[in-house]
């Protein structure tokens, strides 16, 4: 009764972790964040990322995004060996495949909220300027904050924040979301309304890789991965 659950092996894995490694250099020596860590995820899988602060889940998905390098092992995401790619087509691939929300939202306060959803887009080139208004419309619509769209962050409520960054990750259609503690920073009412609207995304066919130190929401995710100390833990129940 291990809290990790595989991919079943018959079916070919979208993210494909490979006794990932990452240690870093400090002033007292060198820092393992992650060890040998391997594990597949499926197209359409809700995966949860648990542990306690500072056991490795935000490294882990930081290799996984291309945001930091690994140390040692392979990261493929589908068919895509993320972990070869140089600095320019990480950013262009990442751009096109992966969407990131943060815990502290990263909005940019000097802009509106269209603003902050087309920004990608206009970064990656995928749509017209025209298109990517009108979609950032829609994705904002779909979040509830139709009516917010010209306000900057400052003048919503955190939650309210949450959802426009959601919007953002979503502006360029990824097939994966990856989130960071989304709602560490949130009340027990919105971060239920948040995860919902992340279940909501899952029926619709997308990838979602949740990060939380947060146990009780383990029996809501597709897959487990408990990491402690740098590595996957795999405890009875």
């Amino acid at each position: 009764m291990a809290e990790y659950k595989a991919w079943p092996t018959d079916r070919e894995p979208l993210i494909q972790l490979r006794e990932v490694s990452k240690t870093y250099k400090t002033a007292a020596g060198n820092f393992a964040a992650l060890r040998n860590v391997s594990a597949d995820f499926g197209k359409g899988e809700f995966v949860g990322i648990v542990g306690k602060s500072g056991a490795g889940k935000s490294t882990l998905v930081n290799m996984m995004t291309g945001v930091d390098h690994i140390t040692s092992g392979e990261v493929w995401v589908d068919g895509t060996a993320v972990h070869a790619l140089g600095e320019n087509q990480m950013a262009s691939w990442r751009g096109r495949n992966v969407g990131v929300i943060y815990q502290s939202f990263e909005l940019l306060p000097m802009l509106s909220l269209i603003d902050n959803v087309v920004l990608p887009m206009d970064f990656c080139g995928l749509y017209k300027p025209r298109k990517s208004i009108a979609r950032a419309k829609e994705l904002l619509t779909q979040v509830g904050l139709q009516e917010h769209m010209e306000k900057q962050p400052t003048k919503i409520s955190g939650g309210q924040q949450q959802r426009v960054a959601i919007a953002r990750a979503l502006a360029n259609d990824p097939p994966i979301i990856v989130a960071d503690e989304p709602t560490g920073n949130l009340d027990s009412a919105t971060a239920e309304d948040i995860f919902s609207l992340f279940e909501e995304l899952v029926h619709q066919g997308k990838t979602i890789v949740m990060v939380t130190h947060d146990e009780s929401l383990k029996g809501r995710f597709s897959q487990v991965l408990k990491i402690a100390d740098g590595e996957i833990t795999r405890e009875a129940d």
